[in-house]
């Protein structure tokens, strides 16, 4: 068989129409058998006795199909086409027939322990709505498509994982933490890339589970409570300076006092020192000996 096997069409009548013709011929085939012995006194048909295991072996065409389950036919060993529609058909009763379901599936990968882009070992963990798009490829070119799509998933893990950096490079950029839409469409696309071979869809693939690995945990927590303490100095450091500035500017404009090089150097130092100290602080007044 083809390694590039795809699905088709399998040929099937109404089951109902099947049905009749066939119940009308069992009819007949009884008739054939028994009728002539209990009502005329007559040896039985031949005809009736070689159409009754015919008839029985026929039955072996009827097939019925649940909502969003496939039938995949197999006639001595090749494909014979697939019936993805609900419903009583009648197929050659010579077909072998493998189930599928079309259904949504869900996978949860187990927690993976990966380096990331910056060599950090981190665990992530990622769910998977996925369903069988071609029951052909599903049915013939991998052994067992469930296991084939959870390996393929673990292996796109890693590999979008170890990509990207947990927090994101020093813009913040390619964060595994923060670029969640970007992460996902990444995982999707290369987790397709991979099972298109098994006939396999990928609906939607995200990021579950997402931690630093134990081992480094306390002190990655240390650097991010460190980045933001650096953060919010900054940001207060650089509101001070405007206010500052400021200050000395409406000052000299208003003309409430004229300040030499020394004075401005002594009056930033006392304004920083006020506006950036955690604690509250306490002016201390300065008397000039001259004036004592």
């Amino acid at each position: 068989m083809s390694n590039n096997i795809e699905e088709r069409e399998a040929s099937a009548v109404s089951g109902w129409l099947a049905l009749i013709v066939w119940l009308v011929l069992f009819a007949g085939s009884l008739w054939q058998v028994f009728g002539n012995i209990f009502i005329y006194n007559r040896p039985p048909a031949v005809l009736g006795f070689v159409a009754l295991p015919i008839l029985v072996f026929l039955a072996k065409g009827f097939v019925i199909l649940a909502p969003n389950i496939a039938a995949v036919f197999t006639f001595f060993g090749r494909y014979a086409g697939t019936l993805r529609d609900d419903g009583f058909f009648w197929v050659n009763p010579f077909y072998q027939r493998l189930r599928l379901s079309l259904r949504v599936h869900n996978l949860n990968t187990p927690t993976l322990k990966v380096n990331d882009r910056a060599g950090n070992p981190i665990e992530v963990g990622a769910v998977v709505v996925w369903r069988v798009a071609d029951t052909a490829r599903a049915a013939f070119d991998v052994e067992d498509y469930a296991a084939y799509i959870l390996i393929q998933t673990e292996s796109a893990v890693r590999v979008v994982a170890s990509a990207r950096w947990y927090d994101g490079d020093e813009h913040g950029n390619n964060s595994l933490r923060a670029d969640l839409n970007s992460v996902a469409q990444a995982l999707s696309d290369t987790i397709q890339e991979h099972v298109s071979l098994a006939g396999l869809e990928i609906i939607e693939a995200r990021i579950a589970h997402l931690a630093y690995a134990p081992e480094i945990a306390n002190a990655m927590l240390r650097r991010q409570q460190a980045q933001a303490v650096v953060a919010a100095r900054s940001y207060i450091v650089e509101g001070a300076v405007g206010m500052v500035r400021l200050a000395i500017d409406h000052l000299e404009r208003e003309c409430v006092v004229k300040l030499t090089e020394a004075d401005r150097v002594h009056l930033v130092g006392n304004l920083l020192t006020v506006l950036v100290s955690d604690n509250e602080t306490h002016p201390v007044i300065s008397v000039d000996k001259a004036g004592a």
